[in-house]
């Protein structure tokens, strides 16, 4: 998954004020919803050279409202006496956040905190909260930054690394720009100015931009046969779930990525098609994936999480896979069609009745089999690849053409002896003999 915002500035506070491509060194600050990185880049000649990058998957916007609302709950109970954190609608606006369940609340939560960056109090109404009690609370910053004060901090931990990592010190940093909402909280910018000594920020062009992630290739699994069945397709928008049952064989995998692999056993023999595995694939809004398995009979469980470090691909390895995925399922279905052409004219041939009529029975019959075997494999096997096709074709070929062969030449002997019999034409030139001195 990658998500990508292309950003102009120049250098503030220069009479030259020159280009981007200037710069020698940028560290850009991405803390968005769900996801927190930093980036340290290095500009040559309009050449953008990744020095180092890091980064908390878990560490963003979601983090900052959760500590917020359990903060609110406490004073909603405080307040009541009653237990608000069973409420749906206070759910909807914490833990479980992304679902969206209350809308209006969504809403005003947002106005509340958007108008807090820029003054030092916001007030948050909510009617009917729980159980028919409305909520009414006003919140400070400095309050907001105290409960979210080790948050903050934790935001400075990737700015350091990177550094390190990159064996460069903060005073060769020449820019630092400030990339997603959350960027926009003031403690936030003050941490961050301060441990640059002071420099000022990038951050006049920070907005809200709403970014949807997508899974960039097909995610399945194998089952037995090295078959690959897709659960969650290429170009999905995350966060997103999908469960399927599976009840027999399936698809083919060998060649695609394997990012992880776990092992159902105790499964009871039974006959194909009888065991009921439920397969679930989960994929949160930071890209981690969770897979589990579920024998539906014996209760059997076992799962997999691959995060996004853990055998994913990068840009180029992907978009390397899309293409060449394209490029053969072009080739497959080119060589899919000429097995079936060739089948079904083969069959259409031997049911001529010309032809069909000068065809010994047994020939005939080894014909109609062979190719009603053929079409029975292309029927189970659509997604085969070309050189499978191939095979077959060839197969099919080494029985069909010799007998239909053999045919054509009987009847090419058949006509040229009734040529043999037949009186010379008047006028027709026999054997030239010349002599020779």
């Amino acid at each position: 998954m990658e998500k990508k915002i292309v950003y102009q500035f120049t250098l503030r506070n220069s009479k030259r004020s020159p280009p981007l491509l200037l710069l020698p060194t940028v560290l850009i600050f991405d803390l968005g919803g769900g996801t927190f990185d930093v980036s340290l880049l290095t500009i040559e000649e309009g050449i953008f050279e990744v020095k180092a990058t890091a980064g908390d998957t878990h560490l963003g916007g979601e983090n900052f409202d959760n500590r917020m609302v359990n903060h609110f709950v406490l004073e909603f109970k405080r307040k009541s006496k009653k237990d608000g954190s069973r409420s749906s609608t206070w759910i909807s606006l914490g833990s479980v956040w992304s679902q969206w369940r209350s809308v209006s609340v969504m809403l005003r939560w947002t106005r509340a905190v958007s108008t807090m960056f820029f003054t030092a109090q916001t007030t948050i109404e909510i009617d009917s909260l729980f159980e028919g009690i409305d909520f009414y609370s006003a919140l400070t910053r400095a309050r907001f930054e105290e409960l979210n004060m080790d948050l903050f901090r934790k935001c400075m931990e990737p700015v350091e690394k990177c550094l390190r990592d990159a064996k460069m010190d903060k005073s060769t940093v020449h820019d630092v720009v400030l990339v997603g909402g959350s960027t926009r909280i003031p403690k936030v910018q003050q941490l961050l100015q301060d441990f640059f000594n002071g420099k000022e920020l990038c951050n006049e062009k920070v907005q809200d931009l709403l970014l949807l992630d997508v899974t960039p290739l097909s995610l399945g699994l194998e089952t037995a046969g090295g078959v690959m069945t897709t659960l969650i397709a290429r170009n999905t928008t995350i966060p997103t779930k999908k469960e399927q049952v599976f009840e027999g064989e399936r698809a083919r995998t060998k060649d695609n990525n394997l990012l992880g692999k776990f092992e159902l056993s105790g499964i009871p023999p039974a006959p194909r098609g009888v065991p009921q595995i439920t397969v679930c694939f989960d994929i949160d809004a930071n890209g981690i994936l969770n897979v589990s398995a579920e024998d539906k009979t014996t209760g059997q469980k076992n799962k997999i999480t691959i995060t996004n470090d853990k055998g994913r691909l990068s840009k180029d390895d992907i978009e390397k896979m899309v293409q060449e995925a394209e490029k053969y399922k072009s080739e497959d279905e080119e060589h899919k069609n000429a097995l079936e052409n060739y089948a079904y004219n083969m069959r259409n041939t031997i049911r001529d009745e010309k032809i069909g009529e000068k065809l010994p029975a047994a020939d005939k019959k080894k014909i109609e089999d062979s190719v009603e075997e053929a079409i029975q494999w292309l029927d189970g096997n659509q997604t085969a690849e070309a050189d499978e096709f191939e095979d077959k074709m060839k197969e099919l070929e080494s029985i069909c053409n010799p007998i239909i062969a053999k045919m054509y030449q009987g009847a090419g002997r058949e006509a040229a002896g009734m040529d043999d019999d037949a009186p010379p034409a008047s006028g027709g030139a026999g054997p030239k003999i010349e002599e020779v001195d």
